[in-house]
């Protein structure tokens, strides 16, 4: 996307996320200091004040863009 992403967008962003992966699934949160935090999702995926697509993370204050996250592909879901 270059620009500011459409509501159209965002909720394809937010859509595939959610299709592809449950609640639970692990995942590597890069943070504004440009650290790595592994961590799993604890909700769904979402669009925040039709701005930005988010997702809220276990052990982390707030959420993050999705652009942010990177699932781990090991198929592992946390309990």
């Amino acid at each position: 996307m270059t620009g500011r992403p459409t509501r159209e967008d965002l909720q394809h962003q937010v859509d595939t996320f959610n299709a592809r992966y449950p609640i639970g699934q692990r995942v590597t949160l890069r943070k504004d200091d440009g650290s790595d935090v592994d961590t799993h999702t604890r909700a769904r995926a979402a669009i925040l004040s039709g701005h930005s697509a988010v997702i809220w993370l276990e052990g982390v204050k707030g959420c993050y863009l999705l652009d942010r996250v990177t699932p781990v592909e090991s198929g592992e879901v946390a309990a």
